[in-house]
């Protein structure tokens, strides 16, 4: 037949409505991140009530985070582009992965709780089990197993992981341990997923964008925290270190509060950052500079180190660390004035 002929009816998508629970885990199984031969921490994966982890440093490392539809990310943005579930996949691989690499650990297994509406597309749901796998694999945490999850039904698209790491005998590297005379560094990037969002948000068509324009909508979909750093972060002695989620300022803030001290930012690293967001800036019109203080979802490591220490590879000295007022104020500066952008609040954005 064709599809002039009467008799031919167009094949609808398939639904999570239309499989049963097991019909649908049997088409995830198959596409989910088994560790490494030799090298998974989990004992006992999918298919039981409970999977069962080792945990042969004796203790464990643990983050959870949540994504959730027209909140963390949207189906359908302004600019025209559809999020794939491959892109909400290694999102939610990497926001998790970032957070364990911040503790100068390394994740070993996560398990993930998907959450859907019944006309969300079965086609989907594999791209996003597809995508969870290809980020713990391209971001280099391929011993990070997925040992388990849940499937439930509701109203949003929602995604939750948590995530198990080891720190291998050693130590964890904590927000506060920054002390006065430190170096203040960063590895990975700041600003570009913000840049990214802007761009999504934009009714600037996504196709119509340069290569460098492009790059910066891709790194808010699909981002690239340094996991190699965090490790080596800790090898090399760094004092405290985070994850920067919801934005440089934010962020250090909080590691200020925790050290009791005060972060001054370097106005010329500053600026260095701000580079390659001109192509979104310039199409936008809006000041890079506000996505580098401000913006989120990058994930890269805000990290001290001891003065004239060598940075290992990856970091970048952005600034030093200052002891607190003597009204014992903590906080972050640029230059040595107070900086007031705000940053990202789940709560109040």
């Amino acid at each position: 037949m064709t599809s002039s002929d009467p008799r031919w009816q167009p094949e609808k998508p398939l639904t999570v409505a239309g499989l049963s629970e097991s019909e649908l885990l049997e088409r995830i199984f198959p596409r989910l991140n088994r560790g490494t031969a030799g090298g998974t921490a989990v004992l006992l994966g999918p298919g039981d009530d409970a999977a069962i982890v080792g945990a042969p440093d004796g203790r464990t490392v643990l983050s959870i985070d949540t994504l959730v539809a027209d909140q963390d990310f949207r189906l359908r943005w302004n600019n025209g582009y559809r999020t794939s579930g491959y892109d909400v996949g290694w999102k939610a691989a990497a926001q998790n992965l970032s957070d364990i690499n911040a503790m100068g650990a390394r994740p070993t297994s996560l398990v993930v709780s998907l959450t859907m509406p019944p006309e969300t597309l079965v086609s989907w749901v594999e791209d996003f089990a597809d995508g969870l796998t290809a980020g713990l694999r391209g971001l280099g945490a391929p011993d990070c197993a997925v040992a388990g999850g849940d499937l439930g039904r509701g109203r949003e698209l929602a995604v939750s992981v948590a995530i198990l790491g080891t720190l291998d005998g050693k130590e964890p590297v904590l927000r506060s341990g920054a002390r006065p005379g430190d170096t203040l560094a960063l590895a990975g990037t700041v600003g570009r997923a913000a840049a990214g969002l802007a761009l999504l948000e934009s009714a600037t068509d996504f196709r119509a964008l340069g290569s460098g324009a492009r790059a910066l909508m891709d790194t808010q979909c699909r981002p690239a925290p340094p996991l190699a750093a965090g490790p080596l972060a800790r090898e090399a002695g760094a004092t405290a270190m985070m994850d920067i989620s919801d934005g440089l300022v934010r962020d250090g803030n909080r590691l200020a509060a925790a050290s009791r001290a005060v972060l001054n930012l370097d106005t010329a690293a500053l600026k260095e950052l701000c580079v390659p967001l001109l192509p979104a800036s310039d199409l936008l019109g809006t000041d890079p500079m506000a996505w580098v203080l401000g913006g989120g979802e990058d994930h890269g490591l805000l990290a001290t180190f001891p003065a004239g220490l060598q940075l290992p590879p990856g970091f970048t000295a952005i600034g030093s660390v200052t002891a607190s007022a003597a009204t014992g104020s903590t906080g972050v500066t640029i230059a040595g004035r107070p900086a007031d952008t705000v940053g990202w609040d789940h709560f109040a954005d």
